[in-house]
């Protein structure tokens, strides 16, 4: 693909992505959508970004220009956009974000009608219009635009609605990142009863994710602990994804949402095949502890499409990322922060433990992440040298770690990942391949 990637279109604004790809795009998707509805819908949402509004008024002017209506969410989630797509038959969905990136970048995300990721297929099409390969069919009228918060509102009673339990009594920390979440979970929360403390949600169109949010938790984990929080989470900008921290200021990352979330629902015998899914980045500490629960572990290549890929294959319960990227089976098709943490929030008042207990037998290996910039990824990764280094190292762990090399999807970079019973025993097995990368 040559600008939809794994997670949309992104790039830096006014650079990789300018306005006239968004009205581009716009005007593909009003086109292509006329041609089997006299009146299509489709609904825009966006985050905090400073571009994102010049994005949505072009999306929504191709969108009009092509005879077809555009809903306007205004400042909403990702998985809000997602949700209401499906539920309100819209014939696809557009989100404005790129997520957990610095401001400058902002991104295209088309969702389809039924509130997955738009495949493939359909973004080459989208493509060949933005490099004038193929042309659409003008329209005679235009359509309209629609103003449409009545559907955030939508989403937030749906999200109240979840939880079994009040969070009444509850001291609830949000770090919304200067993002989406700022206006959705604040009410969700307070909706639901819990004493709100919140931080970072004042955005300004420039400091979404700084120093902030599940990716810098840092400051975030010491909010939690100087107000004497029950639990915080944080999320990022489009707030698809959510880490928490406990009571004692310490990260609960998705390895630790999925493991607290797989126990509860074993425990209700709700966890279809006794499985969780991940990726091959989750810590070989989150397979032993589901394994001594008699909980088996999937793992996947590295993105939530391959995650829920496999959930809904196979009919499993959850999965996700070490990251915060988790789905609910359930309840979402896609990544939901806010929805994360209102099931893990709920988790917390269920068994009446404190935060720091919900992981309790989870003993994460110590991880050390290593990228090394080589000029041919396909020459280094079949390497008969490194191959047999990496073979012997593999040999020497054996049930004590994990070695995990692989070249990144989208830079010139091989990334060694090692887990091991100490970081000295991560760094000695990373200096032995690094060379050998090189």
């Amino acid at each position: 693909m040559k600008y939809f990637g794994t997670d949309g279109f992104r790039g830096r604004i006014n650079e990789d992505l300018t306005l006239e790809h968004a009205i581009k795009t716009g005007e593909f998707l009003g086109a292509y959508f006329k041609e089997t509805n006299e009146s299509p819908r489709i609904v825009i949402g966006k985050d905090t970004r400073q571009s994102s509004y010049m994005l949505e008024y072009g999306l929504a002017a191709g969108i009009v220009s092509s005879g077809a209506n555009a809903y306007l969410m205004h400042v909403t989630t990702t998985p809000s956009v997602s949700y209401i797509t499906e539920k309100n038959g819209f014939d696809c969905g557009i989100m404005i974000t790129a997520s957990h990136n610095p401001y400058h970048d902002n991104g295209i995300k088309i969702i389809n009608s039924n509130g997955d990721k738009m495949g493939d297929s359909f973004l080459s099409k989208v493509e060949d219009y933005i490099d004038g390969k193929i042309s659409i069919n003008k329209a005679e009228d235009p359509g309209s635009c629609i103003d449409y918060l009545s559907g955030r509102t939508e989403y937030i009673n749906r999200l109240t609605g979840i939880p079994k339990n009040s969070f009444r009594g509850y001291k609830i920390g949000l770090d919304c990142a200067n993002g989406a979440s700022f206006a959705i979970a604040r009410n969700v929360f307070s909706i639901l009863g819990a004493d709100i403390f919140i931080t970072n949600n004042i955005p300004d169109g420039r400091n979404i994710n700084v120093n902030c949010g599940s990716t810098a938790p840092d400051d975030f984990c010491r909010f939690v602990v100087d107000n004497k929080l029950d639990i915080g989470f944080a999320f990022d900008g489009d707030a698809d994804r959510c880490i928490a921290v406990d009571e004692k200021g310490k990260i609960i990352d998705g390895d630790g949402i999925m493991y607290l979330l797989a126990l509860s629902l074993k425990e209700r015998n709700r966890l279809k095949k006794d499985t969780v899914v991940a990726t091959v980045m989750s810590n070989i500490g989150l397979e032993k502890a589901l394994s001594n629960h008699g909980i088996n572990l999937i793992r996947t290549d590295v993105g939530d499409k391959y995650v829920s890929r496999e959930m809904f294959a196979n009919d499993y319960s959850i999965g996700g990322e070490q990251s915060g990227h988790i789905i609910i089976g359930d309840k979402a098709k896609t990544g939901d922060g806010i929805l994360t943490a209102l099931c893990v929030a709920d988790v917390l008042v269920e068994t009446k433990n404190v935060a720091s207990a919900l992981t309790s037998g989870l003993d994460i290996f110590p991880q050390k992440l290593e990228n090394v910039r080589v000029s041919d990824k396909e020459k280094a990764m079949s390497d008969t040298a490194l191959l047999a280094k990496l073979k012997e190292c593999e040999g020497k762990m054996a049930g004590k770690g994990r070695i995990l090399l692989r070249p990144s999807g989208t830079e010139p970079l091989i990334r060694i990942m090692v887990e091991a019973q100490s970081l000295d025993e991560c760094d000695e097995v990373i200096d032995m391949l690094k060379p050998l990368v090189k």
